[in-house]
C-alpha cells in the first residue's frame, strides 16, 4: 500500500513539474517576424558594417543574393545566424553571414522594457543590375517562407 501511495505521489509531482515547465518552454521560442515587421521590435543601429570577403570563390561576380536567418537576442546582438538561401548557388553566403554577425540592434519604443527576442531574416544583395525590375526579381528569389505570420 505504501509503495502504491509513493508511486501516485511521484506521478503527481512529475505531472505538476511538467505543467510548470511547458509554459516556460513555449515562452523561450522567439517570435518570428517578417523583415518588414522588425522595426516594431528592434531598430538596426549600424550605419555601416564590415564583411569578411574571401579572395576567390564560386559565382562571386554574378548578380545574386543570400538570405540569412537569425535571432535578435534581448541584448540586441544577432545569434543563431544561419545561411538559409543563396541564389544563384555561390560562396557569397559566408559573406552575408559575416555582415549579419556585425549587426547591432536597439529596442524600439514598444519593446524598450521587454526587449523581446525575435527570429527574422535579412537579404544581402550582391552585384545587382541597374534595372529595378531585374533587381527586385533577384531579391524576391531570396525571400524565405514561414516569416509572413502577422501578430
Amino acid at each position: 500500500m505504501n509503495t502504491m501511495s509513493n508511486r501516485i505521489g511521484q506521478s503527481l509531482a512529475l505531472v505538476l513539474a511538467l505543467a510548470c515547465t511547458v509554459p516556460a518552454l513555449a515562452q523561450s521560442q522567439p517570435r518570428t517576424l517578417n523583415p518588414q515587421q522588425l522595426q516594431s521590435y528592434w531598430i538596426l543601429l549600424n550605419t555601416q558594417v564590415s564583411a569578411d570577403i574571401p579572395n576567390s570563390g564560386r559565382n562571386m561576380d554574378k548578380p545574386g543574393c543570400a538570405a540569412v536567418s537569425y535571432t535578435i537576442n534581448s541584448d540586441g546582438v544577432p545569434g543563431n545566424i544561419q545561411i538559409a538561401k543563396v541564389v544563384p548557388d555561390s560562396d557569397l553566403g559566408v559573406v552575408a553571414k559575416s555582415v549579419i554577425s556585425n549587426f547591432s540592434y536597439g529596442p524600439s519604443l514598444a519593446n524598450a522594457t521587454k526587449k523581446e527576442p525575435v527570429a527574422t531574416y535579412y537579404i544581402v544583395p550582391f552585384n545587382l543590375p541597374s534595372d529595378k525590375g531585374q533587381r527586385q526579381q533577384i531579391i524576391d528569389a531570396c525571400k524565405l517562407p514561414g516569416y509572413d505570420k502577422k501578430d
